[in-house]
């Protein structure tokens, strides 16, 4: 595909275009700049917002340069898309440190400093030296209220209430677009369906400003759901995360591989960098041989590395395996900690002890008798070695560096042991 318009069509990317034959005419004979923002609400970005970035990485390979706006100005007054209420505002301080966390992962996810293709701003920068008046002459008079309350992101919150702040953000987003246009040649601004209404109302800033001729585009994603009809990156655990500290590797290794089969391949096609014929040839892997779940494999595989690392999604295969097959002695402490965040645990002093002791203090067996007889059967795992011997006697030299043992009773019940605290 040597349009890009193409390309996003094909994987189902687009949802509204302000002039779609105007963007395609425009990108077939220029390379345009485009960007898309994310605001400082939290220190990390979860899932749901790799989506419009995943299209900015899309125009980039096909040689536009795409700008990554953080916006430490209107993350401090709140975006009300989406809402029913107002946000809490947050400290100047939190929105400094969220605005320094978020850069550092696009810097990381993007390879901002390893090449000129990208570029990486901050509306903070252009509007903090701006006065209450220049704010109402040069940009308020061309707004006018009957329009701004028409926004389904307004229109919405109208019953419940909105204040003038929130009120408000519609126009700083559209200056952004204006700032950009003009200071940097930006002509399309990307978001979520959600984003509509700040789109449009930044194309007519500009059209106002620069005159009715002004190149400038807008373009949004679908909304993601599943297909069951829930929301798109969700869990019962809450949001999966891209810093590794909210969401572990191996966690996010899992959500992806647990794929519903009738969503897997829309995911490959709006989160992966596959082909077309790659794309297609797992399609009929997941009509022809469903339980191998290669799809899911693949995509998870591919958004470890693209998110983590090479290294992470090792350790993230290690630990699954090691989680299937029992066999967890070749574990590292590391991989413990990601794989058994949230199985559970048990901390103890308690070491050089009788096994059927052992296991009755932690509270993993109720009674000697029960755990006599678990122990006889073969029941009980200690670091992925099965015990038959009730006198046998459990030591710190088992643990994995000290710090750990992990205990399997049955197939599937694993305790994890914390040495040295109780």
């Amino acid at each position: 595909m040597t349009n890009i318009i193409d390309e996003l069509e094909w994987r189902g990317a687009i949802n509204q275009q302000t002039d779609s034959e105007g963007l395609r005419e425009y990108v077939e004979t220029n390379s345009i700049s485009l960007y898309c923002g994310v605001d400082p609400t939290g220190d990390s970005m979860h899932i749901g917002h790799l989506i419009p970035f995943m299209m900015l990485k899309r125009f980039q390979a096909f040689g536009h340069h795409p700008f990554i706006l953080i916006g430490g100005a209107t993350g401090t007054i709140g975006d009300p898309s989406g809402r029913t209420t107002e946000r809490q505002l947050q400290t100047m301080e939190t929105v400094q440190h969220n605005v320094d966390s978020l850069t550092r992962q696009m810097e990381k996810l993007f390879a901002v400093d390893t090449d000129n293709t990208l570029t990486l701003v901050n509306n903070y920068d252009w509007t903090h030296n701006l006065t209450l008046l220049d704010f109402l002459r040069d940009f308020g008079k061309f707004f006018n209220i009957n329009t701004m309350l028409a926004k389904d992101i307004v229109a919405s919150r109208l019953e419940t209430g909105i204040s003038f702040t929130e009120f408000t953000y519609q126009i700083l987003q559209s200056m952004d677009f204006l700032h950009l246009f003009q200071n940097n040649n930006v002509r399309m601004q990307i978001g979520g369906a959600d984003q509509w209404g700040n789109i449009t109302a930044g194309l007519d800033l500009i059209r106002k400003k620069e005159g009715a001729d002004a190149k400038a585009f807008g373009l949004t994603i679908p909304l993601m759901l599943k297909a069951d009809g829930t929301k798109f990156g969700k869990t019962a655990g809450g949001a999966v995360w891209l810093d590794p500290e909210k969401t572990t590797p191996y966690e996010f290794y899992q959500f992806w591989v647990n794929q519903d089969d009738r969503d897997v391949i829309k995911y490959l096609k709006f989160f992966t960098f596959l082909t077309k014929e790659e794309i297609e040839a797992l399609e009929v892997k997941v009509e022809t041989e469903p339980h191998l779940r290669e799809a899911q494999r693949v995509l998870a595989a591919e958004m470890t590395k693209f998110v983590h690392s090479e290294e992470d999604l090792n350790d993230a295969l290690a630990i699954s395996e090691a989680l299937f097959s029992g066999n967890v002695k070749n574990l590292t402490s590391k991989q413990i900690e990601e794989g058994f965040k949230n199985m559970p645990t048990v901390e103890t002093e308690a070491i050089n002890q009788n096994i059927v002791d052992w296991l009755i203090e932690l509270g993993i067996e109720p009674s000697k008798r029960q755990a006599r007889e678990d122990v006889t059967n073969g029941a009980i795992s200690i670091n992925g070695d099965r015990i038959r011997e009730v006198d046998f006697e459990v030591t710190a030299d088992q643990s994995f560096d000290g710090k750990f043992i992990i205990v399997r009773k049955g197939k599937k019940q694993y305790t994890l042991v914390k040495l040295g605290a109780k």
